[in-house]
Formats: structure tokens, C-alpha cells, sequence
């Protein structure tokens, strides 16, 4: 059933207009611009045309089947336009439009979901945008795209009970150059809710990852959605963003969407009983998420350190410290064998400091060796491409010896990297990333993401799955591939 949501042939868009300065014209703009190949129906009484595509009085008038259809109409009308999609066999309803429980109209709201089960149809929203999915260009928001940057395809999934801050979170994952498989704003869960997303996506071979902001989980729904990330967790990353810590925040998010938002301590014990790991704000959120999406999850705690200045290599050793994770000496072994490849001046203690004198060969090598050495569990990298010695030519080869010593050693040990620095900088930074390995613009960052990726191969050893979870990881053709 959700995937009419996700994958309709035909949408109708229910309060479609000729004015640019309605919601309902800029839904139909943002479908034709993003490139939805299936079928558009805009739906308006008092228009023949809308944006050179035929209009309808109703959905019932509509001569062919419509999988989706996207409703803004003032909130009064929004159960008789519910039946009319229900008599012509619509299957799927996103509600843009606000004015329900949010403001105190519970009961307009039941009538909605009431009239949606009569008819079998499942209900986005109300007070939503709706559905994003770039692969197929399903564009329900009603946000202009001259305005905002949408985000191109890529394996991080993320709902939102918010529209408002989940269009922020499209924007900026647009500008950071974060893929996206699938966004969903919920609006008030009036009938689809968490769970049902979750489980959804559980399926979606487009999603590696599941991200989400949560305000708070509706009354008597509780149990389904702990058993919903029960089912997830084992085979998918679920990275939580849930406000409302504070009792300020409890109240405003009551009169944001009308839910309850629950005791913060509650919600915390879930996620650690679940797998859930726990971002404490929007960069967290898709700092960890991206390192789950491109990096096997960690062993264990163990962390290298392999940088070109001493005091990024410090900095981080106290960022992983406060996070519970261990900077570990190395054996006289593993020392020995990075002084024979690096320059005397070098350090060959975690951290390990190749020096600003180092070369592209130092970095890689050094590599190596702390990967075979079986004494790290993950590795941070802060290669500080402007000093002479390091090549624009350092992340191909970088992220090919990584990619040969896990190939030959059958062990997946997660990189992430840190840099500091302007175009050049981040122009490599992205060429990195594009090849599997995320890049943070601070070392605490990076220590961040690496604690997501222990904290959920935590989980997984806990359950018993994390090498057949790290075995399909790397089947799929994921970094490091």
C-alpha cells in the first residue's frame, strides 16, 4: 500500500491553481520541474488549464486511475475531497493542508481518517509537505525550487514529523551534496506514522540508512513503534533526531502538532534498547548517517589516528576520549614498521604524525599498516591537502590501498577524514567522499561519525548479525567496495 506514496504511475493534485502564489500551483511546478514521468492531474472547478497541463472539476472526474493524490484545499474541505478520491479507487492521500488537531480541530481531523478507512486509503498528514523522492522526480513540496536546493539521489532516507525543518534539512543536504532516497514530512500522523515508514523503508533497496526528527510518538502507538525499530535496526541504520528535551520544548511541540512529546529519558532508553543511534542536532544527524551509508560499521572502539599536524592528531585523541572511545598505543611491532616507511621526524605513536613533510606515499603506507596491524578498529585521517608534499593524485590512491588491504584481508575497518581549509580543500574533500569515504570539516566531527559507527556495530554484535551485516555491506558494491 505505501507504495503509492512512494512510486506512483499518476498523482492528482487536488487544489491546483493558476496563481504562482498559491501552494497548490507550486506542487504542480515542482512536479513537472523535478522530472515525474508519471501522469499529473491538477484538480480545480474554475480551470480548464493549469501549467499547460488539462485540469479536472474533481478526482472522480478524472478518466483513469490515480495512485496518489496530494490535497490542498482549505482544511474544511478535506473530507469531501477524501470521498471523492475514495469513490474513484485512490489508494493514497498526502494532506498538505493545515487548520486540524494543531489548532484544536481533533474532531475535523477524525473525519478525515474515518472517511480514508471506509474507502480502504491510507493518509499522509495532515499539515505536511509530503513526499520527495529524487530518483523518480515525486516532488510534493510546495517550496519554490528557485529558492532551495533539493538534493540528488543517494542511500539516506529521512522522515520528519516537521515540514518546516525537514525543508530545511533538504536545503542544506542540497548544499553538503547529500543524497537522498526518499524524504517524508509526516505533518500530524492523523493515520501514517513512523512505524509505517520505518517498515517501508526496511524493504527500499534505494535506502542504506534511515534518518528521522521525531517529536513525539502518538498515544497507544508506543509499543508498535518499538517493535517497528526492532525489525529495522538489525538490517538498517537508524540514525533519531528527537526534540523536546526540555520542558519548554515539550509544550512547544504540543502546539506545533499537537503531540505529545513524552519523557526525554523514555525516548533515550528506547533508542539504546533498540539500536536507534542518537544525533543531538541537524549535523549530527548526517554526520553519523553518512558514515553508516559509506562505511562498514566498527569492531570495536579502537581508533587510529593518522594525520599531517600534530595538534589536529591531539585534538582528536581528546575528541574520541569524551566520547567513550580509546586512541590505544600500538605494539613495538606495528611502531617499527611505520618509522622503516616514514620520514625520521615523523611520529610513529596513535597519533600517528607523517609530519607536514610527508608525501602522498608516507600517508598511504602508514595506512597500511595500521589497517593490518589488528590492533584499531577505525581509522580518522586528517590529510591537510596544502602542504607541498601531498598530490591532488592522494585520494585515488589513498582510498585504492584501503580498498586492496580490505580485499585482501577480508577485514572491514571504517576511514572517516577531517579537514580544514577553503575550495581546494573541500574540492578533494568531495572527490573522497564521492569514492566512499566521508570527510568532516573538524576533528570532532569525524570522532562523532566514528562513534555512530561503533555504537551501531555494537548493535550488531549484541544481536549476533554484525559479520553477516558487514558481509552484505560490502557485497553491495559500498565503499570500500
Amino acid at each position: 500500500m505505501l507504495a503509492k506514496f512512494f512510486a506512483p504511475e499518476s498523482v492528482a493534485v487536488v487544489g491546483a491553481s493558476r496563481n504562482p502564489r498559491k501552494v497548490g500551483y507550486q506542487i504542480v511546478l515542482n512536479l513537472l520541474k523535478s522530472g515525474f514521468k508519471g501522469r499529473i492531474y491538477p484538480v480545480n472547478p474554475n480551470a480548464d488549464e493549469i501549467l499547460g497541463l488539462k485540469a479536472y472539476p474533481s478526482v472522480s472526474s478524472i478518466p483513469e486511475p490515480v495512485d496518489l493524490a496530494v490535497i490542498a484545499v482549505p482544511a474544511p474541505a478535506v473530507p469531501g475531497v477524501i470521498e471523492d478520491c475514495g469513490a474513484h479507487g485512490v489508494k493514497a492521500a498526502i494532506v498538505i493542508s493545515a487548520g486540524f488537531r494543531e489548532v484544536g480541530n481533533v474532531e475535523l481531523e477524525k473525519r478525515v481518517v474515518e472517511t480514508a478507512r471506509r474507502y480502504g486509503m491510507r493518509v499522509m498528514g495532515p499539515n505536511c509537505v509530503g513526499v520527495y523522492v529524487p530518483k523518480t522526480g515525486l516532488n510534493t513540496t510546495f517550496l519554490s525550487m528557485e529558492r532551495m536546493g533539493f538534493p540528488s539521489h543517494g542511500p539516506i532516507a529521512f522522515i520528519s514529523q516537521s515540514g518546516a525543518f525537514g525543508v530545511a534539512v533538504l536545503d542544506w543536504a542540497s548544499m553538503r551534496g547529500v543524497g537522498i532516497s526518499k524524504f517524508v514530512s509526516l505533518g500530524n500522523k492523523a493515520d501514517l506514522d513512523e512505524s509505517d515508514v520505518l517498515l517501508y523503508l526496511a524493504e527500499d533497496e534505494d535506502t542504506r540508512v534511515v534518518t528521522m526528527y521525531i517529536e513525539g510518538v502518538e498515544k497507544g502507538r508506543g509499543e508498535r513503534f518499538v517493535k517497528a525499530l526492532r525489525e529495522v535496526t538489525p538490517r538498517k541504520p537508524v540514525v533519531a533526531l528527537k526534540s523536546g528535551r526540555s520542558e519548554a520544548g515539550a509544550r512547544a511541540i504540543a502546539s506545533h502538532t499537537g503531540s505529545l512529546a513524552g519523557s526525554d529519558a523514555v525516548y533515550d532508553a528506547v533508542f539504546k534498547q533498540t539500536g536507534v543511534v542518537r544525533a543531538m542536532g541537524m549535523e549530527d544527524l548526517f554526520d553519523m548517517a553518512l558514515a553508516l551509508a559509506f562505511q562498514p560499521p566498527a569492531s570495536g572502539r579502537r581508533v587510529a589516528i593518522l594525520t599531517v599536524g600534530g595538534g589536529s592528531g591531539v585534538m582528536a585523541t581528546d575528541a574520541c576520549s569524551d566520547l567513550g572511545l580509546k586512541v590505544p598505543r600500538l605494539s613495538h611491532e606495528t611502531e617499527e614498521k611505520l618509522r622503516r616507511v616514514l620520514l625520521p621526524i615523523a611520529s610513529p605513536h596513535n597519533p600517528v604524525d607523517v609530519t607536514g613533510s610527508a608525501t602522498d606515499q608516507h600517508l598511504v603506507d602508514a595506512l597500511e599498516i595500521l589497517l593490518r596491524s589488528g590492533e584499531v578498529d577505525a581509522v580518522i585521517w586528517i590529510p591537510y591537502f596544502q602542504v607541498p608534499g601531498i598530490t591532488e593524485g592522494l585520494v585515488k590512491e589513498f582510498v585504492a590501498r584501503y580498498r586492496e588491504v580490505v580485499s585482501d584481508t577480508g577485514r572491514a575497518i571504517p576511514v572517516v577524514g577531517a579537514v580544514t581549509g577553503g575550495d581546494y580543500t573541500w574540492r578533494l574533500a568531495r572527490e573522497a567522499e564521492r569514492l566512499g569515504i566521508p570527510m568532516y570539516p573538524s576533528v570532532e566531527r569525524a570522532a562523532k561519525a566514528v562513534w555512530a559507527l561503533y555504537r551501531y556495530g555494537s548493535w550488531l554484535r549484541r544481536l549476533g548479525v554484525y559479520e553477516s551485516y558487514v558481509e552484505g555491506f560490502l557485497r553491495k558494491g559500498v565503499a570500500p567496495g
